[in-house]
């Protein structure tokens, strides 16, 4: 997803959200961010002509925020998780500005399900056997999740073929993987979060339960990932395929090996691992 024109799978998201916004009379847009939907956001908010407003914590890399400046997006730090940039936005942003944010507009979603369209598109009109997707907010997993769903009922892929899901997510915070694993139908405020691969330090998903839904309706699983094993398995990767990943493909890269060993991944399966974004932003 690295190849998207701002570098991250938040592209295809954004450039539905935004192109709908203005169509339907937005004048201004704002959305917290934990990096890439920032710069999305700000990206196709320029080409819109939108004023766009975005809120990042305090620690993300000077990359990000870069990059949402150069697209002439007002841009606020603030101290602590990506839920403390929501809460400022909504307490201190602009008051005429709409918000993008996870799961409060609708097309975010229907934007995120043309990666479930390529993946068939490239499976000849099959679907891979098991898709393992890094999972902060999980808007990318319920829109693929829908897509397939919805592709059946069209009638473009047989019924009942939809991949298993899993689930990625930091050790250092897994509402969705704690909330599958506990057999929980929603997710719980994950306390003290931390990780490197910053898009998944998202300690309270507004579709946490979605997401859950999702992985027990594929018959999929959830895993974590510490933060040694996304560091080892993000350079491993880079090196054997010339890929410039980021942390959260990492973490996926790392659990396709623990779902291999663990039996859950076969070796005949159809596998298809997400890098949801270029790793050059995190340096």
């Amino acid at each position: 997803e690295g190849m998207n024109p701002t570098g991250s799978f938040k592209a295809r998201g954004m450039a539905l959200a935004v192109s709908m916004a203005k169509h339907l009379g937005a004048q201004s847009l704002a959305a917290p961010s934990a990096g890439n939907a920032a710069g999305a956001l700000a990206a196709y908010g320029a080409r819109a002509g939108l004023s766009v407003t975005v809120a990042m914590p305090e620690d993300t890399p000077k990359s990000f925020l870069d990059e949402c400046a150069l697209y002439g997006a007002t841009v606020h730090r603030v101290a602590g998780t990506i839920a403390d940039a929501g809460k400022f936005l909504r307490e201190h942003g602009p008051a005429d500005a709409f918000d993008v944010s996870t799961l409060r507009e609708p097309y975010r979603i229907e934007g995120k399900k043309t990666m479930a369209y390529e993946l068939v598109e490239q499976f000849d009109g099959d679907v891979p056997d098991v898709v393992l997707y890094p999972t902060g907010g999980g808007t990318g997993l319920i829109g693929m999740w829908k897509a397939f769903g919805e592709m059946q009922a069209l009638g473009w892929i047989a019924q009942g073929r939809c991949p298993r899901f899993v689930s990625v997510q930091a050790a250092g915070c897994a509402p969705v993987a704690k909330a599958f694993l506990e057999g929980s139908e929603r997710t719980e405020p994950w306390p003290n979060p931390h990780t490197r691969a910053y898009g998944l330090r998202v300690p309270s998903p507004l579709g946490g339960f979605l997401c859950v839904r999702a992985l027990r309706e594929t018959k999929g699983t959830a895993v974590t990932i510490d933060e040694d094993e996304t560091e080892r398995a993000t350079f491993d990767l880079a090196a054997h395929t010339g890929i410039d990943v980021c942390p959260e493909g990492g973490a996926a890269w790392a659990a396709l090996d623990k779902l291999r060993r663990s039996g859950f991944i076969r070796a005949d399966d159809k596998v298809v691992v997400f890098n949801t974004g270029t790793g050059l932003k995190y340096r």
